[in-house]
């Protein structure tokens, strides 16, 4: 069943990583063969070490197949910072991930043909059951910086010089290493996945939120596109949410539910 449509404010990034962690494993408790999209960043990366939990529990992760949202272009698989090698860092070995069921977009291949070729590999696993999402401060989606077709699909996008900026901390801080451009899922490709879950935290994130959550549709922010997804749903923290004007809705509405999922197995949760 997919999440429902939901909007989750929680004190603490600890609480968004461990909320996002239950609904994750609910849907590997399912399905054990589920297929998912994971983004990297700072925001999903407490998620992922919170699902090692899980998977310290018992839970079975070994036939997930995994496709990355985005990879930098001209970076080596190899390199420490590539998308590569962090999801084998922080998902692949911590939750026993088969390697070969992790599919990253090519970035030292032809863009022109390493793109629809990722689109096509979605496609013929059966598509994207639940699609991990962060926020970019500029209100990226993925890599789909403001300017974005709300219908592009695995392309080449070159990278804004805040996004640029942005990333430079993953590279020792030197701006002049981090790459310019960079292989992404599009946004009609991620408005695919049959649900949509997405993870932002910190106070630089807020005007972005406010923008994507209850701004207009607009391609000047690509992550106001999920507002189209009828099966999204949004963990903030107490910061990240500091622009919303509905929180005190977004709160009692959600609340019986939240409760539900603070206790495993969320997949209990899911089923209303």
């Amino acid at each position: 069943m997919d999440l429902p449509v939901r909007i989750i404010v929680l004190p603490t990034a600890a609480e968004t990583a461990q909320i996002g962690a239950a609904l994750v494993a609910a849907v590997v408790d399912r399905n054990s063969r589920a297929v998912l999209s994971f983004a990297t960043g700072s925001s999903p990366e407490p998620l992922y070490a919170a699902l090692r939990e899980h998977a310290d529990q018992g839970l079975d992760f070994s036939e997930v197949t995994g496709f990355a949202l985005d990879e930098y272009i001209g970076l080596d698989p190899t390199h420490p910072e590539s998308y590569h090698s962090v999801l084998a860092r922080d998902v692949v070995r911590p939750l026993a991930l088969d390697p070969a069921r992790m599919n990253v977009p090519d970035g030292l291949g032809d863009p022109d043909t390493a793109g629809p070729a990722y689109d096509r590999a979605i496609a013929a696993s059966g598509g994207v059951a639940l699609q991990i999402l962060g926020v970019g401060a500029n209100g990226h989606l993925g890599f789909n910086e403001p300017g974005s077709s709300f219908a592009s699909r695995t392309r080449e996008v070159t990278l804004t010089a805040r996004t640029r900026d942005d990333n430079r901390r993953f590279f020792g801080g030197e701006l002049a290493t981090v790459p310019g451009s960079a292989m992404t899922q599009g946004i009609g490709t991620i408005l695919e996945a049959r649900s949509l879950l997405v993870v932002a935290n910190g106070a630089h994130k807020a005007e972005a939120i406010g923008a994507a959550l209850e701004g207009p549709l607009s391609s000047s922010c690509p992550t106001s596109a999920v507002q189209l997804h009828p099966s999204v749903t949004v963990l903030l923290d107490a910061d990240a949410a500091a622009g919303l004007t509905r929180r005190d809705y977004y709160a009692e509405a959600n609340a019986a539910w939240l409760e539900r999922v603070r206790a495993w197995p969320a997949v209990l949760a899911l089923q209303s």
